[in-house]
């Protein structure tokens, strides 16, 4: 019997003009929890793909509990007791909970063509439950939180005879409540024996949860050590190949004139009475808990959702925002939090991509100059420093934080004023994230307003200039980071509703 319940040997996956995987190899033990990070762009989810048999290798070896396998396709994967819950959750919001886990899985009753729901649901409240959740398995998913969504998706994993449950950047979308039960799952998956390869860009939850953890860096492996073994500085070198003393290059800038400034803004049951400023040369935190109404704030201001009540000015004059045209018009840039459905047409090239905030400049006559569009895709691609083939690739290939530049590339390619980052670091490494900092440095040097919504305290701490506080909708509290509030305990006090002196 093998000491490893899955095994990579020296695999090498390759495509067009890239080597995604160079002679990797990966060991996981039976109820290990194995972290496996990398910046974006290291391999990580085509290892992933070949473990799950959406890719094949091009050369080396799977072994599964010593054995040797070859896996076709994703079912053959399954097959092999290797289940896979995505960053991206792939939950029917409009089917139950008993059809999400049993998909492609169902089962029938006894000498009939239809489905027995009867056992289906029993055992799905029995999944739910032993994973924490009790619910009603009957209910829609699209009824349900995030945190819960996934807990279906974890459900189904374990609904077959589960070895390795692969989990990709599970806690990029979830709450502080949401995180402490995932972690507390993961753990009973443990003690029943099953092994979780736990993949994550938050150095802190591998040290709180995993046994070993392996380093991966242009598609090869760096190292697989004991968590014991482990610091942060070494971890981040290993990652970037090279020291990062400075994880938030936060630099000195000179406030200038009111950029936007919101008096009174409402939505009906959402938002209550929000006002503040936000300057040119500045960065704005926003800071608060998960459903605190920072983004849906901002998708007022912007014109997404509708306003109740309040007015907005930009540059001292009052404006009307009734849509994310007028927004665009007055200068203002959204990157929302959802780049994959919100941010970017994932089909299209980056190319594309990069112009579709102002195609009007990139027009000459009636048609779009292609020279020109080249030219500042290129320059986009080397200045944010965008892993990819080229101009021609799919956006729907790249990693999440390639993705991220390319949604930046898009804004700053119009002649906004304004820029509002929605969780612009949310799954993405410690390396891209030094890079995305550095464009609201340089944003910020070039006199543009930088308006940061982040659920990341040390984020907020160490790259803005002043914090807004938000709760249930409301602005609990203003701080800039000379007050002697600038620091996380007084940033949760207001955000869970208490007042600071």
């Amino acid at each position: 019997m093998s000491e490893y319940v899955v095994e990579l040997k020296n695999v090498t996956k390759r495509f067009p003009g890239v080597v995604a995987l160079r002679d990797m190899s990966i060991q996981i033990k039976p109820g290990e929890i194995h972290g496996l990070i990398g910046e974006n762009g290291a391999g990580k989810s085509t290892l992933i793909k070949v473990l799950t048999g959406v890719h094949p290798a091009d050369e080396g070896d799977i072994y599964v509990d010593g054995e040797k396998k070859i896996f076709k396709n994703p079912n053959d994967a399954k097959a092999n007791g290797i289940a896979c819950v995505y960053q991206e959750l792939s939950i029917v919001k409009l089917l139950s909970i008993t059809d999400n886990i049993f998909m492609g899985n169902t089962v029938n009753k006894k000498g009939s063509p239809f489905l027995d729901y009867d056992y289906m649901h029993k055992k799905a409240a029995e999944l739910m439950e032993s994973l924490g959740q009790k619910v009603d398995p009957r209910k829609l998913c699209g009824t349900l939180g995030v945190g819960v969504q996934q807990m279906v998706e974890i459900a189904r994993a374990i609904s077959i005879d589960t070895k390795l449950i692969i989990m990709d950047e599970p806690t990029s979308s979830l709450g502080e409540t949401e995180v402490k039960q995932l972690m507390k799952t993961v753990r009973i998956l443990k003690s029943k024996g099953v092994a979780i390869l736990f993949v994550s860009h938050k150095l802190e939850e591998l040290f709180e949860l995993c046994d070993r953890v392996t380093v991966m860096r242009d598609g090869e492996h760096v190292f697989t050590d004991d968590i014991g073994n482990i610091d942060n500085d070494r971890l981040i070198t290993a990652m970037v190949g090279r020291s990062m003393d400075k994880q938030f290059p936060k630099i000195e800038t000179k406030r200038g004139s009111e950029a936007l400034r919101v008096e009174h803004l409402s939505s009906a049951g959402v938002l209550h009475d929000v006002s503040f400023t936000a300057y040119h040369g500045e960065i704005l935190g926003f800071a608060g808990l998960v459903g605190a109404g920072r983004t849906e704030t901002f998708r007022a201001i912007f014109g997404a959702d509708p306003m109740d009540g309040g007015d907005i000015y930009i540059d001292g004059e009052k404006v009307k925002l009734k849509s994310p045209k007028d927004a665009i018009a007055h200068n203002i840039a959204f990157l929302t939090e959802d780049r994959g459905s919100q941010g970017l047409v994932l089909a299209m090239d980056i190319r594309t991509n990069l112009i579709l905030a102002n195609m009007k400049r990139f027009q000459k006559g009636p048609w779009l100059n292609k020279k020109m569009i080249d030219q500042v895709g290129e320059d986009n691609i080397n200045s944010l420093k965008i892993k990819t083939t080229g101009l021609d690739e799919s956006v729907a290939q790249l990693s999440g934080g390639n993705k991220q530049k390319v949604v930046i590339g898009k804004w700053i390619n119009t002649s906004a004023d304004i820029f509002i980052f929605d969780e612009p670091t949310r799954g993405i490494d410690v390396g891209a994230k030094v890079e995305v900092y550095n464009v609201m440095n340089s944003l910020v040097k070039a006199g543009k307003c930088v308006i940061m919504i982040s659920s990341e305290l040390p984020e907020i701490l160490g790259m803005s200039d002043r914090v807004i506080v938000m709760r249930s909708g409301r602005i609990m509290a203003e701080m800039d980071n000379k007050s002697g509030h600038f620091n996380q305990e007084d940033i949760m006090k207001a955000a869970w509703g208490g007042t600071l002196e």
